[in-house]
């Protein structure tokens, strides 16, 4: 029997609001995953040990979040039997689960360096880098967010040229262990130059975290696959 025009199948109105509830969790938890960034930052500028505390709950938190999400998507695929764009944008919301999952975890990092430092205060020129750090990983990661919400594959495309900022910073942040701990040093000095340097890569792959959920957006779209030939950095996506 034919539907009238305009009439959708219960089957496939109940799939598109299904898949609405996921983009809209996967969007939630990205932005947990960005106010741990901000939260993170403080609280390793700020040696705030209560707040090291709540982003180690927050983290549990986006854990349990991200297998609840995966498991409603693995529904989907058992009971729904999607193709195509629907196929395409599914299998991006479970990677971009995954690197929402690891950005949580590179935060809980440096909330574990804050307490491994603490309460020794940061020199003022690393300070000023972290800080500098913090923000644009908060930056990328809420425009990962907002190409993913937006589809939108201008954005998506251009994350890798703004990654290019965090690691000019993270080559500063090198430079500027390398001369605050030049000479002999004690044994916490040597503890905080080696933790400060770590806090430097988690920024750093926060950053390529927010760069890879900009290439399984533009799979979403487009179908092209993250390392593709026919995709580089800055391909053409008229």
């Amino acid at each position: 029997m034919l539907l009238p025009k305009g009439v959708m199948p219960e089957t496939r109105r109940s799939f598109d609001e299904q898949q609405q509830e996921i983009r809209t969790e996967v969007v939630k938890l990205a932005a947990k995953a960005c106010e741990q960034i901000g939260a993170a930052t403080q609280a390793l500028l700020d040696a705030d040990l209560s707040l090291v505390d709540q982003i180690y709950g927050t983290h549990r938190e986006i854990k349990g979040l991200v297998v609840q999400v995966e498991q409603q998507v693995y529904q989907l695929f058992a009971l729904q039997q999607p193709m195509a764009s629907d196929l395409r944008s599914l299998l991006a919301i479970l990677r971009i689960l995954h690197e929402i999952e690891l950005t949580a975890g590179l935060m809980r990092n440096v909330a574990r360096a804050t307490r491994r430092l603490y309460p020794r205060e940061l020199p003022p020129r690393i300070r000023g880098i972290i800080e500098r750090m913090g923000a644009q990983a908060s930056v990328q990661t809420r425009l990962a967010v907002d190409a993913f919400t937006d589809e939108d594959v201008v954005v998506a495309t251009a994350l890798p040229d703004m990654d290019d900022v965090m690691d000019d910073l993270q080559k500063e942040l090198f430079r500027a262990i390398f001369t605050g701990f030049a000479g002999p040093v004690d044994e916490a000095a040597l503890q905080m130059a080696v933790q400060l340097a770590f806090v430097g890569r988690d920024y750093e792959r926060t950053a390529d975290h927010a760069v890879m959920i900009g290439r399984w957006v533009l799979f979403m779209v487009t179908g092209a696959l993250p390392g593709d030939d026919e995709t580089p950095d800055g391909a053409d996506v008229e």
